[in-house]
């Protein structure tokens, strides 16, 4: 399949609407994860290359078609401008004739779409009045491209329109891993509701070998089959279509993998530990949050097995200790087996974004070949160094709950620090990142303190 991109349009000088996702989050009025506005970079650089004055279209939370303060694109300016490296306008009133008075490089950023209920309804009232805005629109803005809303269908219909730098690279991902893959294909599909997916289960089921359910949505699926879930996030009313999906899929010759264990806990809220019972065992007073062990492992192994994946959505409650483990151990793998060429993998929606950045966090290393970028770097293999060669003893801690700083005191442990440097296995829910001189390279690892450190590393010099 071919769709224009940039390539294809004359941007010099024209007005170009940008739809963009940029619905990040934010604490205090500050961005803490910056990266769905960074992938919007590319975009942004190369209509400002080719002559355009891009003007951003985007949501921010669900204001539910009212203006709310708290969720104005206002406070995103400064992350846009790091990462664009030029000024961003806002407009929370726009017209053409404000557009137009600007410079013909500018890049404006008009207020939430959302705060009218006409862009969730595709009014064409909206659409027409976005539309004046410009002169070419660029879709850029993939995990909203399935909602028929003002700024994505109701826009593409009324202007000259292309793919952005970011859904060019989803749909060629997508169009290989979707379009004619190698097989066995493994779907991976979390998230809170099955309400939310029905089209996507639905058809997924038909297309590959494996769908592992996960997250909240998995609850309703155990519930459907006459399991108790105790007080788990569960949609009861969902189950007769959670049935009739689990159906198709075995009509379809498609293996539907649920949890077999679960990690519980009695209230939504971090915990000292996790506990673990048999999918069938859940205490009336429990809730679950996370794939167990076992589940994990079932699931490994299908991804093991697997050619190609598709992921949309986390196993559990990544962003609460210490239910991220099952979610963070499965990218993990899937990005050593597609950094290693064994498995061509997509991943998307926001949920499944913030997971796999959390788990880069966390296990210190690049996991972004699931979305199909670039950027490698050289792995080491194995090394040990004598504590003499360390610059810096001090590591700063990011786990999963409360930041320190964990000074290690190497000759307590070992005259030698082991560290070992390995593409796979970290599954320890306590990590220690660092960054420390090698031999006039930069070294940057992830570690865990039981008698010795190890961890991942990569040279960065």
């Amino acid at each position: 399949m071919r769709w224009k991109t940039l390539d294809d349009m004359d941007l010099s000088g024209k007005r170009v609407l940008v739809r963009v996702d940029i619905n990040v989050p934010v604490k205090d009025g500050q961005v803490t994860d910056a990266s769905r506005i960074e992938r919007t970079a590319p975009t942004i650089r190369d209509i400002l290359a080719k002559g355009g004055s891009p003007i951003l279209l985007a949501h921010f939370g669900r204001p539910k078609g009212q203006p709310n303060p708290d969720l104005s694109l206002r406070q995103l300016l400064p992350a846009l401008e790091a990462a664009f490296g030029v000024p961003v306008t806002f407009m929370e009133h726009p017209s053409r004739a404000a557009i137009d008075a600007l410079p013909g490089d500018a890049v404006v950023l008009l207020e939430n779409t959302r705060f009218s209920l006409q862009e969730e309804a595709n009014h064409p009232n909206m659409a027409k009045f976005l539309a004046g805005l410009g002169d070419i629109f660029v879709n850029d803005a993939f995990s909203a491209a399935h909602r028929a809303h003002a700024s994505t269908t109701g826009v593409a219909e009324l202007l000259p329109n292309c793919a952005g730098r970011l859904m060019a690279e989803e749909l060629d991902a997508l169009e290989k891993a979707l379009g004619d893959p190698e097989r066995p294909v493994i779907a991976i599909v979390g998230g809170a509701k099955v309400s939310t997916k029905l089209d996507l289960l639905g058809n997924l089921v038909r297309q590959v070998d494996m769908l592992v359910i996960g997250g909240g949505m998995a609850n309703t699926f155990l519930a459907a089959t006459g399991l108790g879930v105790g007080t788990s996030l569960c949609e009861h009313d969902m189950a007769a279509k959670a049935r009739a999906i689990l159906a198709a899929a075995e009509a379809s010759g498609c293996e539907v993998i649920l949890p077999v264990d679960v990690a519980i806990a009695p209230e939504f809220a971090p915990q000292p530990e996790r506990i673990v019972v048999p999918a069938d065992a859940v205490p009336p007073g429990q809730m679950i949050l996370d794939a167990g062990p076992e589940t994990g492992q079932k699931i490994r192994h299908a991804i093991n097995k697997s050619n190609t994946l598709v992921m949309n959505g986390p196993l559990g409650v990544f962003e609460m200790a210490p239910f991220g483990e099952a979610t963070f151990e499965m990218v993990d793998l899937i990005a050593t087996r597609s950094a290693k060429g064994k498995l061509v993998s997509v991943a998307g929606g926001g949920d499944t974004v913030s997971a796999i950045n959390r788990a880069e966090n966390l296990l210190g290393r690049e996991s972004r070949s699931l979305f199909r970028i670039d950027h490698h770097r050289q792995w080491v293999e194995a090394f040990s160094w004598s504590t003499s060669d360390l610059v810096d003893g001090t590591w700063a801690s990011r786990g999963f709950i409360h930041p320190l700083r964990y000074t290690v005191d190497f000759a307590s442990a070992n005259e030698w620090a082991d560290i070992r440097f390995r593409i796979e296995g970290v599954t320890q829910s306590q990590i220690f990142h660092t960054g420390l001189k090698f031999r006039d390279k930069a070294i940057e690892a992830s570690v865990w303190h039981e008698d010795t450190l190890r961890g991942h590393a990569y040279l960065a010099g």
